[in-house]
């Protein structure tokens, strides 16, 4: 039995043996068979044109080009009609005219509170604008914005966003409602003001236009990019742009310069500055312009010596942190030097950026480089594009206003039909009631007779020949009308109907009349929501900035120490005193320096330093930091590539060079050079070698001449030689020069100047006397003589200042101990060439008279 299960296990194996293999070899077989042979691979197959000429089963024949060309202008003009430019009418984009008539038929009104920002978006994706919740929403957002809009549209309730680039919170949590002058946009449209057309699957029926009772496309601006087409109009201030609208109106000729007389230009929700005119005047006439746009800042003095820049308001669309995130890269790499530390301090009072500058640094200098390479100054370009009559059209500023004042009178026709349409039918349906009631008996006879209202109707119109209108009124009618009181009142209101229909017909009858009316309610707009302008309109035409487009020009000190120690003191700080005064204190300086001299210039002035090396160097007046009367100053080395051991020894202000002008150079120790002050125009930074001192010599002082004038120098010990600079022979650059006064060897000169600086000598010696001589009583000598002498030095003390003078000026002495007096020369006498003079300052104790300078009051005013 064992085996036989065996055999029948065996049996069965084998039967799905066979099986399996039968199967796999009829699959083969079956798919060998169902095999197909593709059309192209038989023999008999043709290759034939596959396009058609005329339809076949709905298939159009068309050319690919035509297809694209016309698919693609349906896209375009679907885009630039639908969604990316507004309508000159109403300066409104699709989406925005949705939105606040949307707003307007949900009851969302200005005076109602505040409803989820979400139904209202939900409400316009699915009445009137089938795209994407977020492009509602955003639009939504940008009309709620106070930086963004001059006069927002929506009154926001919740995170709208910030001029930071700070994204507004989701539409589920912010909330929303019309703002007061938006309710203008919307006003009257229920008066048939505007044409209605089917929403997008004609469930609804969507205003084109919107009635706008106030030029929006100019007042609230718009931006947007359409297919081979873009627009930027700027925000302006709604006052102008009204003012503007009636002149127009007044006068359909006047240019568009007059209009500028009202529309000063752009005015930015964020305020800032435009510079110059040009390109407002281009853009206004011709659509098209640009201008610069700056932000505004100004510059705060400390009394440490540091200053800060205080930027307080910034240019349209310009992202706050952004901007200080460029900067401060700047700073880093040192393309923008001087700013110690940048500072946020905006807040609810209003845009605040601190740059702390460093000591040392011009603060108008590193504002300008701010504004050269960040966006605290960027070109803002105008493209009034807008669609006028359903097409896209470039237009200038009168256009602009044009296309809306025709719109209002279309609008205010439309309005005034409407209301003498209404108060016509009111006067219909008035004079059937009077009819009644000065037949009311036989009314209510006819009435009681009747079957039903049909028949009372039939009669009522058959017996007074009234309309339909008129009897369903009469069957309406209360007994209370029937009341004098009630009688008297409709009479009364009658007769305002009639009044109100004769005056609307007039006004229809006269655009005259409908373009005052039309103004009147303009000036009505100004008067409630009319502001100041926020953006200031400089005059000024700047092409690009340059650092003295930023400094004011005026007459400064600069002084300089013993060790190289320079700065700039407005002249104004030193009050002029009385001669024979005490002076006033006029600068601090470290224990082991004394001031050396002062010179008088003005801030847009060149600036020639001369150094112990004989080098000369150039910088213009405002490059030396501007210091109280108190500051130390700043070393030399920090404004110019002098070296360790150079120091600087003189300073000349030049205001032009001129050609036939020559620099006279001279040393203390007598030696004068005359070189073409051509050789000094460009100066690099490394300096020009000025003239050949020998050693142990100094250059005393430096003036420009000419062949024409007088030189003379004065010496310590109080002698003075006068001679034409035509006896001094021009000389090169690096020449050593000659001698120009014969000096003993503990002598040295201590001034020189040109006879075209006045017809008087100042002399002024070390104990404060001084006098001023005619230089006529100064014989000429020969260059290289001993001279004349010129003070009585016994009384006087040593010769410590010469020059000349035309008697008018105000003088500022130093001394040592770093006192400054300012008096004015009119006060000095004209005296004799040797006498000990006038008292010019009372020096204290160990002091004595260091430097003087003179300070031309006509160059000054």
């Amino acid at each position: 039995m064992f085996l036989d299960e065996k055999e029948e296990k065996d049996k069965y194996i084998i039967e799905d043996e066979e099986i399996k293999t039968v199967f796999k070899e009829e699959k083969i077989v079956q798919e060998q068979d169902d095999e197909e042979i593709a059309p192209q691979d038989k023999d008999e197959y043709v290759v034939s044109s596959q396009i058609i000429d005329s339809e076949i089963n709905g298939i159009i024949p068309k050319q690919i080009s035509d297809e694209m060309r016309s698919s693609f202008l349906e896209y375009a003009m679907s885009v630039i009609v639908s969604r990316a430019l507004p309508d000159a009418r109403d300066g409104l984009k699709p989406v925005h005219r949705r939105i606040l008539y949307g707003m307007s038929e949900l009851g969302i009104t200005s005076s109602v509170q505040h409803k989820k920002s979400a139904r209202i978006v939900g409400d316009v994706l699915g009445k009137y604008h089938p795209h994407g919740d977020s492009s509602v929403y955003d639009a939504m957002v940008r009309m709620a914005q106070d930086f963004s809009l001059r006069y927002p549209l929506i009154d926001g309730h919740g995170n709208f966003g910030s001029i930071d680039g700070d994204q507004a919170a989701a539409m589920r949590y912010t909330e929303a409602r019309m703002s007061k002058i938006a309710m203008l946009m919307v006003e009257g449209i229920k008066k048939d003001t505007v044409d209605f057309m089917p929403n997008y699957d004609g469930s609804e029926f969507e205003p084109t236009v919107l009635p706008a009772k106030f030029p929006n496309l100019l007042v609230s601006g718009v931006s947007g990019i359409a297919v081979g087409m873009a627009t930027t109009i700027p925000p302006h201030n709604l006052k102008e742009v009204i003012d503007a609208t009636i002149a127009l109106a007044r006068d359909p000729e006047i240019s568009i310069y007059k209009l500028m007389d009202h529309i000063k230009g752009p005015d930015f929700p964020t305020g800032a500055m435009i510079l110059g005119q040009s390109g407002i005047v281009k853009a206004y006439e011709t659509g098209k312009g640009a201008f610069t746009l700056r932000s505004k800042a100004r510059i705060e003095e400390l009394k440490n010596g540091k200053s800060k820049i205080i930027v307080y308001e910034i240019p349209y669309e310009v992202k706050k942190p952004v901007l200080i995130e460029k900067i401060a890269q700047l700073v880093k790499e040192k393309k923008i030097e001087g700013i110690a530390d940048i500072r946020d301090e905006t807040s609810r009072e209003g845009i605040r950026v601190v740059f702390d500058i460093k000591k040392g640094f011009v603060p108008e200098v590193v504002l300008n480089h701010l504004y050269k390479q960040t966006s605290l100054q960027i070109s803002y370009s105008v493209n009034m594009t807008a669609i006028v009559n359903g097409e896209p059209k470039l237009i200038n500023l009168k256009q602009a206003l044009e296309v809306y004042l025709e719109h209002q009178v279309d609008v205010f026709t439309r309005r005034l039909q409407f209301d003498l349409k209404k108060a016509e039918e009111r006067v219909h349906v008035l004079e059937g009631l009077k009819i009644a009631i000065e037949n009311i008996d036989e009314v209510i006879k006819i009435i009681k007779s009747s079957k039903s209202d049909a028949e009372a109707q039939e009669k009522l119109g058959t017996r007074f020949e009234l309309t339909s209108i008129q009897t369903k009124a009469i069957i309406d009618m209360r007994l209370s009308r029937l009341t004098g009181l009630a009688v008297e009142k409709l009479e009364s209101e009658m007769q305002e109907l009639y009044e109100k229909i004769a005056e609307i017909k007039d006004i229809l009858a006269s655009r005259d009349k409908l373009i005052e009316l039309i103004i009147k309610e303009l000036e009505e707009v100004k008067q409630i929501f009319g502001d100041e302008r926020k953006t200031e309109i400089s005059s000024t035409e700047i092409g690009s900035i340059d650092d003295e487009d930023l400094i004011p020009s005026q007459d400064v000190a600069i002084t300089l120490t013993d060790n190289g120690y320079v700065k700039r003191i407005n002249i104004d700080e030193y009050r002029t005193q009385n001669r024979g005064g005490v002076g006033s204190n006029t600068a601090t300086t470290y224990e082991d320096d004394n001031l050396n001299s002062i010179l008088i210039t003005n801030t847009h002035t060149d600036l020639l330093i001369f150094t112990s090396l004989a080098k000369v160097y150039r910088l213009r007046a405002y490059e030396i930091p501007e210091q109280s009367k108190q500051g130390k100053g700043i070393p030399f080395i920090n404004l110019i590539s002098i070296e360790k051991d150079e120091k600087v020894i003189s300073m000349l202000s030049i205001n032009e060079y001129k050609e036939n002008d020559y620099l006279v150079t001279v040393s203390k120790k007598g030696i004068i050079k005359k070189t073409d002050i051509i050789n000094y125009q460009r100066i690099n930074s490394n300096g020009k070698i000025a003239l050949g001192l020998k050693e142990g010599d100094e250059l005393q002082r430096a003036f420009i001449v000419n062949d024409n004038d007088e030189i003379i120098i004065g010496a310590s010990n109080g002698h003075v030689v006068r001679f034409a600079s035509s006896d001094l022979r021009a000389t090169s650059r690096k020449a050593a020069g000659v001698k120009g006064i014969n000096l003993n060897s503990d002598d040295y000169v201590v001034g020189a100047s040109p006879s075209s600086e006045g017809e008087f000598i100042f002399a002024l010696g070390e104990y404060g006397f001084g006098k001023k001589t005619l230089i006529d009583e100064y014989r000429k000598t020969s260059r290289g003589t001993k001279g004349v002498k010129t003070i009585n030095s016994s009384k006087a003390g040593k010769l410590t200042y010469i020059g000349n003078v035309k008697g008018d000026e105000e003088i500022l002495i130093l001394t040592k101990q770093g006192i400054a007096i300012r008096t004015s020369l009119n006060q000095i006498p004209e005296t004799s060439r040797n006498t000990k003079g006038v008292k010019i300052i009372s020096l204290k104790n160990k002091d004595s008279i260091k430097a003087l300078a003179k300070i031309d009051l006509i160059a000054e005013k």
